[in-house]
């Protein structure tokens, strides 16, 4: 029998209890186990349960933007969590960089742009914050899209010292959507950031030109 309609967010963090909290491994990330139990949609609690959680902080990514030339700027550069799949570890993705205690992921935004492309944002415009993967990970991306001249970008960058090996891409944008079709680009924060400019693109490049 289907149930009444309910809006959803009925819950909050009030209706979880977490006996324990247990560190399983404290590096660069950390792990966590919880024991805990929440609410049901049918009434009632659940049994208690573990779960472990990856501690990873939280991240900023953006896309640059021409909309003058209408290209982009994305990044070349190995992932070892990419390994064993069928396709090359080397993905093409976002300028990105973990927050660090201080900084707003606007000020992340402008230091990996620097590090990692050798450019400089005009403006940012705000995309969306998404939790990457909740059910094992603490994770949340800033996401935006940065207005960039791409007319001198390109080339070889990263800091050396963290093992970063980068080369910048300038491409169409068309290009690069045409990339997410055909499975090139397969990386979250790339995907949603291309999707959202091809709505777009019009727009910025009206206030952005």
């Amino acid at each position: 029998m289907p149930e009444q309609t309910v809006a959803p967010f009925q819950f909050g963090a009030e209706d979880v209890e977490v006996e324990s909290r247990e560190t399983l491994y404290k590096g660069f990330f950390g792990m966590e186990r919880l024991r805990l139990r929440h609410a049901r949609f049918a009434g009632g609690y659940t049994d208690v349960f573990d779960r472990e959680i990856f501690q990873r902080g939280d991240a900023t990514c953006v896309l640059p933007y021409d909309p003058v030339r209408d290209e982009v700027v994305l990044l070349e550069q190995f992932r070892p969590g990419a390994l064993g799949r069928n396709q090359s570890p080397w993905l093409l993705e976002l300028v990105a960089g973990m927050d660090e205690p201080g900084e707003t992921p606007e000020d992340v935004a402008n230091r990996e742009a620097e590090e990692e492309a050798g450019l400089t944002f005009r403006r940012l415009e705000k995309i969306c914050h998404y939790l990457v993967s909740p059910g094992g990970t603490t994770e949340m991306v800033s996401l935006f899209c940065g207005h960039v001249d791409a007319s001198g970008a390109g080339g070889l960058h990263g800091i050396e010292a963290e093992h970063e090996d980068i080369r910048a891409h300038v491409m169409a944008a068309d290009e690069a959507l045409r990339m997410i079709t055909d499975g090139r680009i397969n990386n979250a924060a790339a995907i949603i950031a291309l999707q959202w400019l091809a709505m777009q693109r019009p727009r910025l490049k009206q206030e952005w030109s």
